[in-house]
């Protein structure tokens, strides 16, 4: 009979290991489920591409070089030209004047427009700014939270905003001319 006690005890203790395992092995399973689930969605978003015409704008606060604090939700009624760009980036170079010019004849027609540094250094940043003589409010994309929330894929990229948060244009890559923006600009004003 003792001997009977000990298998089942044997028995009891294999059972229990089983099972300890099979819970185990559940948990794995659904840690790389979910890891695998994560990793899928974040894909997706990225084959998304940049976000499109007819979308609202995403929402965001700009800190600027100066610490002025510019929150997009702010700008309605108005129509906002937002221009990613940085220092290395040889083509926003091509566009730096043109955006400055087009700023200077459109900043007294309820337009603003804003420049967000992308991955750069404040340095460099402030010395763009300065060679191009940029007056427009510019600052850093500080862990590259807007050009997420914008989905870009590069710099120069730009997009203008309508009076109601809608974005009317995309402009991927330089602007070729002032005509260029212009253009642009007084079309969402006329929205």
């Amino acid at each position: 009979m003792e001997k009977l006690s000990g298998i089942q005890e044997n028995r009891e203790f294999v059972e229990a290991r089983e099972t300890s395992r099979n819970w185990g092995t559940m948990l794995v399973w659904a840690l790389v489920l979910g890891l695998l689930a994560i990793l899928g969605l974040g894909l997706a978003r990225a084959q998304e591409g940049p976000i499109g015409i007819g979308r609202n704008v995403p929402e965001f606060t700009l800190t600027t070089f100066d610490g002025e604090q510019l929150n997009i939700n702010k700008s309605r009624g108005k129509v906002v030209l937002v221009n990613f760009w940085a220092s290395w980036c040889k083509p926003c170079q091509q566009e730096a004047a043109e955006l400055e010019e087009a700023y200077q004849n459109f900043k007294d027609r309820d337009v603003i427009f804003l420049g967000v540094d992308y991955v750069d250094t404040e340095k460099e940043a402030l010395a763009y700014l300065e060679k191009f003589q940029i007056t427009y409010a510019n600052g850093p994309d500080l862990g590259t939270k807007i050009s997420q929330a914008f989905r870009i894929r590069g710099v120069p990229e730009t997009f203008i905003i309508d009076r109601n948060g809608i974005i009317v244009d995309i402009k991927i890559g330089p602007y070729t001319s002032l005509a260029e923006i212009e253009n642009a600009l007084q079309t969402a004003l006329e929205q």
